[in-house]
C-alpha cells in the first residue's frame, strides 16, 4: 500500500468502496491522515435500519465519497438513502471494477473499489435524477406490459387457428373493431359463419364471402374457454397500459417548482410555458418515426440535461449503438457492438424502422443504401445511430429539425448515382445518350 501511494495520486483522502448484495454490504473506509493511510471494513445489511447505520457510520468517519458497482437492482436502495444524505456517490460498471482473478471475498471487493475510486480510477455512470428514475420505471413497466399484450393477442390468434377460424387471413387487424365484434360473438357460443360475417364494419364490410368462408370453423367450448381466458388477460393490459400511459403524461407536465419558476419569470399575461420534458417531447417527435410514446421513453433514458454525455459520440457508445473497439496488434477484430442502454437501444432501432418507411425522408434513403451493401440489421443500426445523434444535437442547441429529402445522396453523388444507371441500362441492351437538360431546352428554343 505505501508503495502504491508513493506511485499513484490520492484523489480522495477519504472514501468509500461498497460491494452490495442481496442480503449484506461489505464497506472498505480508506482514510488517509498526514501520509498515513488507514483502512477499517464493516459489513451492513441492507434493511432501510441497516442502511441508516451505514450512513451515520461513513458520516462519523467524515466520508463523502462513496464508490459502489451497479449489481443488479441492489444498489438503487442504497443510493436512495445515501442520495439525499448528501454524499458524493459513484456508480461504477461492474465489467470496469471487476478485480484480478484470485482469492475473492467481499471484503476484498470492497477494498479493491475503494483503492481505484481513492486514486480516481473509477469511471462515472450516469445515473439521471429521481423524477428521471420514477419515469424510467413507468415507461419501462409500459413497454413490458406491451411486449405481454402481443403475446397474449398471438396465444388468440393461436387458439383461432387451432379452431380453423382463418380470421387472420382475411382482416388485417384482427383486433380492430370488426375482429373485436366476431370475437365476442365466438366466446358467447355463436356459430354461424353468416352472423358472424354481418358483425364486420367499414371496409372489411367488402370483402363478406370470404369472411363466411374464413369463419366456418370447428370452435369447441375448450376454445371458447381459452379465448374468454386469453381476452379478459389482453383487456385487463389495455388497461394497465393506458393508466400507464397516462401517469407518463402526468410526470411530462410542469411540476409546481418549474410553474413557480416559470411564473416569476414570465409576463402575466403570457402563456404558461412547456415543462423542460415537454420541450424536448415537441422537438424530438418532429423527427420521422418518433411519437410520442417513444419521445417520453427517450426523456425517460437521457432526461433532458444532455450535457452529461460530452458529444453525439458518447451517447451513441453508451447506447451500444456504434462498433465495439477490440484491436490487438494492430488487427482489428470484431466490431460488435457493446450491451450499452438496451432501452434506448430498443427504443431507437424501433424509431429506426419507422423512419425507414418515411416515404421522401432523408433516413429512409440512408437505410436503403447502407441495407444494399451490408443488409437490413446494419442498416438499421446504422439508422438508429444516426437519429440518436440528431436527437442530440437538437436537443443539445435547441434546434427544430431539417429534413435533408428523400434524394440527398443522389445530389452528392450525381455523379456516382449516373455512372451506375448508365452502366444497368447498357447491361440490359439500351444505348445511352446523356444530354443536359440546358442544353435540351436551348435545342428546342432553336427549333421553334
Amino acid at each position: 500500500m505505501a508503495h502504491k501511494e508513493d506511485v499513484m495520486r490520492v484523489m480522495y483522502e477519504r472514501s468509500c468502496g461498497l460491494d452490495i448484495h442481496k442480503s449484506s454490504i461489505a464497506a472498505c473506509a480508506l482514510i488517509t491522515e498526514k501520509g498515513k493511510p488507514q483502512e477499517e471494513t464493516r459489513r451492513f445489511g441492507t434493511m432501510t435500519e441497516d442502511l441508516r447505520e451505514l450512513a451515520g457510520w461513513l458520516q462519523q468517519k467524515g466520508i463523502r465519497h462513496v464508490a459502489m458497482e451497479s449489481t443488479g437492482v441492489y444498489w438503487k436502495p442504497v443510493w436512495n438513502i445515501l442520495e439525499p444524505a448528501g454524499f458524493e456517490l459513484l456508480l461504477a460498471n461492474a465489467q470496469e471494477v471487476k478485480i484480478v482473478p484470485g482469492r475473492k471475498t467481499d471484503q476484498k471487493d470492497s477494498q479493491w473499489i475503494a483503492d481505484l475510486h481513492k486514486h480516481g480510477l473509477l469511471r462515472k455512470s450516469f445515473v439521471p435524477p429521481r423524477a428521471i428514475r420514477d419515469l424510467r420505471d413507468l415507461t419501462r413497466t409500459r413497454a413490458i406490459l406491451t411486449q405481454e399484450h402481443t403475446s397474449v393477442c398471438n396465444r388468440i390468434q393461436k387458439v383461432l387457428e387451432d379452431a380453423n377460424i382463418k380470421l387472420g387471413s382475411v382482416a388485417s387487424d384482427v383486433f380492430g373493431v370488426s375482429g373485436r365484434a366476431i370475437l365476442r360473438a365466438l366466446m358467447k357460443e355463436e356459430k354461424d359463419p353468416e352472423v358472424l360475417a354481418e358483425l364486420s364494419k367499414g371496409t372489411l364490410r367488402k370483402k363478406i364471402p370470404q369472411l363466411r368462408r374464413a369463419l366456418e370453423g370447428q370452435v369447441t367450448a375448450h376454445h371458447r374457454s381459452l379465448l374468454t381466458g386469453h381476452w379478459n388477460r389482453m383487456e385487463f393490459l389495455e388497461r394497465q397500459i393506458a393508466d400507464f400511459e397516462t401517469q407518463i403524461a402526468q410526470r411530462m407536465k410542469p411540476t409546481p417548482e418549474e410553474m413557480a419558476l416559470t411564473t416569476q419569470n414570465a409576463a402575466e399575461e403570457s402563456p404558461l410555458s412547456l415543462s423542460p420534458r415537454e420541450e424536448a417531447i415537441q422537438l424530438w417527435m418532429e423527427i420521422p418515426g418518433v411519437g410520442w410514446t417513444a419521445a417520453c421513453s427517450m426523456v425517460a433514458e437521457l432526461g433532458v440535461n444532455i450535457d452529461q454525455f460530452p458529444s453525439a459520440a458518447h451517447l451513441a457508445s453508451w447506447a451500444g449503438l456504434c462498433p465495439g473497439n477490440n484491436e490487438s496488434a494492430g488487427k482489428r477484430l470484431s466490431g460488435k457492438t457493446r450491451k450499452g442502454n438496451v432501452w434506448l437501444r430498443r427504443t431507437m432501432c424501433e424509431v429506426a424502422w419507422a423512419a425507414s418507411h418515411t416515404k421522401d425522408s432523408y433516413f429512409a434513403a440512408q437505410f436503403r443504401r447502407i441495407a444494399s451493401r451490408r443488409g437490413n440489421k446494419r442498416a438499421l443500426v446504422a439508422l438508429a445511430h444516426s437519429i440518436l445523434v440528431t436527437a442530440y444535437h437538437m436537443l443539445k442547441h435547441k434546434r427544430h429539425y431539417m429534413e435533408l429529402g428523400g434524394h440527398f445522396f443522389d445530389v452528392i453523388n450525381s455523379d456516382k448515382v449516373r455512372n451506375r444507371l448508365v452502366q444497368r441500362l447498357t447491361k440490359l441492351g439500351f444505348e445511352v445518350k446523356l444530354t443536359p437538360m440546358g442544353a435540351v431546352d436551348n435545342v428546342t428554343s432553336a427549333t421553334n
